[in-house]
């Protein structure tokens, strides 16, 4: 009897542990199941899925440059064509937001800072993924909600038009913009707020807004609304100093010939970027095999070679 027993009991536990396998290894059948399917054939499984979709419709902020760069590769790899919708920051939260309240899912991936993303995920609208790429980025880069993934990220340098300013003439604090002889030269990203916030909790947020008020009221500082459009002002002359671009568009410009530089000031300000993917996008097959490419090496190593 007790061998009887014994003998169902382990067919029990078996059956129960193969049948366990089998549920871990079924094929997803929602996007939410795909984002989170990490079965040994899902990269197969992204590919033909993506193969059938045809497509993947991106929205980012990253620099055109950078994008064509990435996308031609990706495209060479898997034959899945990216549709780009570039705009700024502000735009994309505000396009993911209405476009969602409107019920209209266009977009497959969302390529964006973190602070943006973090105002789409407040609505509701991002999917929690897991996928073998996260193990490519520092832990502190995969949030635990896992709604995104930080990529890449942004540093706020100072730039300059080199035939306005002399290279011996920069300032070498936030106070040194007190002196007259910045009057009317100093100009700043209108939307950023996060660089501001950062930097007041350096300086100290009475001494910094104190600082900031008697430098807007003795030079002044020009709001100009886009980070490429600035850094451009800088390049024409027409925004001697700009107070926030981003690092890596006066080195494009320069090297095209441009009067422009870039310097940094203490306490040096970043944010990240980070990819993400909506609840309901069209394409979720080739969403998750671009955000996996995003997060990749060679992905990385395309950003890296170019800035250097």
């Amino acid at each position: 009897m007790k061998k009887t027993l014994m003998r169902t009991s382990l067919a029990t536990v078996l059956s129960a542990v193969l049948a366990g396998t089998a549920w871990a290894q079924a094929k997803p059948t929602t996007v939410a199941e795909l984002a989170q399917y990490t079965g040994a054939d899902r990269q197969q499984v992204l590919l033909e899925g993506a193969k059938d979709e045809g497509e993947v419709v991106l929205y980012t902020s990253m620099p055109k440059e950078d994008v064509a760069a990435l996308s031609s590769v990706f495209e060479e790899k898997t034959g899945i064509k990216i549709k780009l919708w570039r705009a700024s920051s502000e735009q994309i939260t505000q396009r993911v937001v209405t476009e969602a309240r409107g019920n209209r899912y266009d977009v497959d991936i969302i390529e964006n800072s973190v602070p943006s993303l973090l105002a789409i995920k407040r609505e509701n609208l991002l999917q929690e993924v897991h996928t073998p790429a996260q193990e490519n980025v520092i832990p502190e880069a995969v949030p635990e909600h896992r709604q995104w993934t930080d990529s890449t990220f942004d540093a706020f340098v100072m730039a300059y038009n080199t035939d306005q300013v002399k290279k011996e003439d920069l300032p070498k604090s936030y106070e040194d913009f007190l002196d007259p002889k910045w009057k009317g030269k100093l100009g700043a990203e209108a939307n950023d707020q996060v660089w501001f916030n950062m930097l007041l909790q350096e300086l100290g947020q009475k001494e910094g807004v104190e600082l900031f008020e008697k430098i807007v009221a003795t030079n002044g500082i020009s709001m100009r609304k886009g980070h490429s459009l600035l850094t451009n002002l800088v390049a024409s002359g027409e925004v001697p100093l700009a107070m926030t671009v981003y690092n890596y568009s006066p080195p494009q410009l320069k090297d095209q010939g441009a009067k422009i530089d870039w310097f940094l000031l203490q306490p040096t300000v970043a944010q990240f970027r980070g990819v993400a993917m909506p609840r309901n996008v069209p394409h979720p097959h080739a969403a998750l095999l671009s955000y996996d490419f995003m997060l990749s090496d060679e992905a990385q190593n395309i950003l890296v070679d170019r800035y250097n």
